[in-house]
């Protein structure tokens, strides 16, 4: 979670001199190319004709969907704003848990989990969504389609492992992704700044594929929807990091909203453990 945290900053940085459809398609193919390296020094076996839908719809979430909705979302709103939608993150997580991963959390889960919803809805409102409302429809589709590519690959982690899940998925998306970064590359670089170059970095490594490591194998050994609570934290961090590093307003009300929702962590937690059902070993490569 910390180092998805830096994402939306990351993103906010970049995409003020890159755009949007060029940052998400260089950074998937940047990540694209790393793992390729990777499954061939580790001569990994390529994955079954059956997984190899699943990995495309893990693709379409993680690689393409929400790197390209957020980016453009982040053309509307601050990166403090949209952090906060996060918040829904763990709620849609669970709910493709449920339809994917077989997972059954106790009711309790489900009340835990709509109030931290209804912590960040409300932030929404209160903030005003008028004032960008494609932005905030950009954050919440991202929302929803990171989810399900979260639970997708948390379900082939279990049989594949979860760096090589990750791996796979940015290497199908690979030839396409190099294909669009040639057509979106930019006519100059002598106006990008450093910080936007460190922000494509980033989410080239680290948002791409270095956190999807250790958050697939965490989704696979402890559940998709339990674990996946802990996606709540990603707003503190992600609210401290925008204050830090970019200069952005972090009001009362931001605080506010995260403590609470990081408060609907334990409870969800509580509940959902024990009702979800015994994850089958990772493998341990």
């Amino acid at each position: 979670m910390v180092i998805f945290s830096g994402s939306l900053p990351a993103t906010r940085a970049a995409v003020l001199a890159f755009d949007p459809v060029f940052l998400t398609t260089a950074r998937a193919s940047i990540a694209g190319l790393l793992g390729l390296a990777l499954l061939i020094l580790l001569r990994e076996r390529r994955p079954a004709r059956a997984d190899i839908v699943p990995l495309l719809v893990v693709a379409l979430g993680v690689v393409v969907g929400f790197p390209l909705l957020t980016a453009l979302a982040l053309q509307h709103i601050t990166s403090a704003h949209s952090v906060v939608f996060i918040g829904l993150l763990p709620l849609s997580t669970a709910l493709f848990g449920v339809l994917r991963g077989g997972e059954r959390p106790r009711p309790a889960f489900w009340v835990f989990s709509l109030f931290g919803s209804a912590l960040v809805v409300g932030f929404a409102l209160r903030e005003g969504v008028g004032a960008a409302p494609l932005g905030d429809a950009l954050m919440l589709a991202a929302i929803i389609v990171c989810g399900l590519g979260y639970a997708e690959g948390a379900r082939l982690s279990r049989r594949l492992g979860g760096w090589q899940v990750i791996s796979w998925a940015l290497v199908l998306s690979l030839p396409l992704m190099l294909v669009l970064t040639a057509l979106m590359w930019p006519a100059s670089f002598a106006q990008v700044p450093v910080s936007a170059w460190a922000g494509l970095a980033y989410v080239s490594l680290f948002s791409m594929l270095i956190g999807f490591i250790f958050w697939y194998r965490g989704l696979a050994r402890g559940g998709i929807a339990a674990v996946g609570q802990l996606q709540l934290l990603q707003p503190f961090f992600g609210l401290a990091l925008a204050g830090l590093l970019l200069g952005e307003a972090v009001n009362a009300t931001m605080l506010a909203v995260t403590l609470g929702i990081v408060a609907c962590v334990a409870g969800a937690r509580r509940f959902a453990g024990s009702a979800t059902p015994r994850a089958a070993p990772v493998p341990a490569r």
